[in-house]
């Protein structure tokens, strides 16, 4: 088949060297600059230098590279002379002063920029400085101040602050304000400079689950309770002791006083030197949260540690001693001298009464000592008895739990009273002369069972056990306290 054109007849089809719009030239008709232009297309000038290090590829992209370099070198301007360039002429007359009116100079050059203009006719002085009609300002309880003295330096009128006293007193104790809490206020317009401004409205945090609002309504202060609801979950912490116990709890978020606390209860059951980095601690601890959003942590509940196969878990009972789970609470260790730099001056035994005379059962030791010295609790427990006592003037009796009693006697008088739990090293009363006394000193006894023992050296076992309703009571709380999910 064949196709008519300008030329001739072509053969359509197959093997025609036919283009779209011109007609291909076989390579032997091709000139010898095409040639060479043809082949440098194919040729790639700007290889990867990274790749192929060595080949000819590699050795013209490098050739390449050069050649640029060497030509951005040659037609650069040289560097040896500076570029001149025009600079202003400086400013002088009319021109200069306009300038520096507008510019920003130091005040310590002395400067004097800027425009000024005198004031006119049209300028009317003010006879003294506008005030804001609403003001609103934050006032802080501090330690031992007091509630109207506070508002009344934060600007309330006498009028306002004791009405809002009266009111806030109706609701909850001022003396339960906690130092720090924040109190914001807002003061109304005032007639004239030389009176207080009207309190308009109040918000006090009176209690972590009760909100008071005052508000002014007419003449009349109106307070508004508003209940928080707050969630009482506890809080429980677990994690791995690590380098530290102590670090490890901290750095979870457990409070200084807390983390003292976990120690101080497992210490009592456990040897903290033989904790180590695999173990892991458990804490479950008193928690309140607000539906504000505010969190309050309270007391250590549920003291825990995983010491391979075996356990220690604590748990806290009303009577502030630490049971294991099984309800039982065993305690060991030494009671401490009761008073500092002790002097012992009459031991226990058989003795010659010095006012009696005659000799008789010493049950306790004598330590001498400055009238007025404080004596300290040797271990934790509860006064019994403080009070008079016979021969043994002011007397104090102390139970440590297990059947273990200390006495002392001779007192000049007493720093806590009978039902009061005491720990170890708090101070119980002070030393004197009262009784059958030649001198001021202390008379201590020790008592297991009732029977007097030799305080010195004194060591303890105790075993105290839950049984009955407190029993059934102490193990629905293990299990409630068990039952909380880790970071809930």
């Amino acid at each position: 088949m064949f196709l008519r054109n300008d030329h001739g007849l072509d053969q359509a089809g197959g093997t025609a060297a036919i283009s779209f719009g011109r007609a291909l030239v076989p390579n032997a008709e091709l000139t010898r600059f095409e040639k060479l232009r043809a082949a440098a297309l194919h040729i790639d000038w700007v290889p990867d230098l990274g790749s192929r290090i060595g080949s000819l590829d590699w050795w013209r992209g490098a050739a390449t590279c050069a050649a640029l370099c060497a030509t951005a070198i040659a037609i650069a301007p040289p560097i040896t002379r500076p570029i001149l360039g025009a600079i202003p002429a400086p400013l002088t007359g009319a021109d200069r002063d306009e300038a520096r009116a507008q510019a920003i100079l130091p005040l310590a050059l002395g400067a004097n920029s800027g425009r000024h203009m005198a004031s006119n006719d049209l300028v009317v002085p003010l006879a003294e400085a506008p005030e804001r009609p609403v003001e609103d300002r934050t006032a802080t309880v501090g330690q031992g101040d007091s509630f109207g003295d506070m508002l009344q330096r934060a600007g309330v009128s006498e009028r306002d602050a004791q009405n809002a006293v009266a009111l806030i007193a109706s609701s909850v104790p001022l003396g339960d304000l906690k130092p720090g809490t924040q109190v914001p206020m807002t003061l109304g317009r005032r007639p004239n400079r030389s009176v207080a401004r009207p309190l308009e409205a109040l918000a006090l945090r009176a209690r972590f689950d009760e909100q008071l609002t005052l508000k002014r309504v007419g003449d009349q202060l109106v307070l508004t309770k508003q209940s928080i609801a707050i969630d009482t979950t506890p809080l429980r912490i677990q994690g791995p002791v690590g380098s530290s116990l102590y670090r490890s709890a901290r750095a979870a978020g457990v409070p200084v006083k807390l983390v003292e606390t976990y120690i101080k209860a497992i210490a009592s059951k456990f040897a903290i030197g033989r904790v180590g980095r695999d173990d892991s601690y458990d804490l479950v601890i008193e928690r309140k949260r607000a539906a504000t959003g505010e969190t309050q942590l309270g007391n250590l509940l549920f003291a825990g540690l995983d010491h391979g196969a075996a356990k220690t878990q604590l748990v806290q009972w009303t009577d502030g001693t630490w049971y294991e789970a099984s309800g039982q609470s065993e305690r060991q260790g030494m009671f401490t001298m009761p008073v500092s730099m002790a002097r012992i001056t009459s031991s226990f035994g058989m003795r010659f009464h010095p006012l009696l005379g005659f000799t008789r059962m010493h049950k306790g030791i004598d330590i001498g000592t400055a009238w007025g010295t404080p004596i300290h609790a040797p271990a934790d427990g509860t006064i019994t008895f403080a009070g008079r006592s016979g021969g043994y003037g002011n007397f104090i009796k102390l139970s440590h739990g297990g059947g273990i009693e200390t006495h002392y006697g001779h007192l000049s008088r007493f720093a806590t009273r009978p039902g009061q739990h005491v720990s170890r090293g708090e101070v119980i009363g002070y030393s004197g002369n009262s009784g059958m006394s030649t001198g001021p000193h202390l008379h201590w006894e020790v008592l297991r069972g009732g029977v007097a023992v030799n305080p010195r050296g004194f060591s303890f076992s105790s075993v105290a056990t839950l049984s009955g309703e407190q029993l059934r009571a102490f193990k629905a709380k293990v299990a409630s306290l068990l039952a909380v999910k880790p970071g809930a």
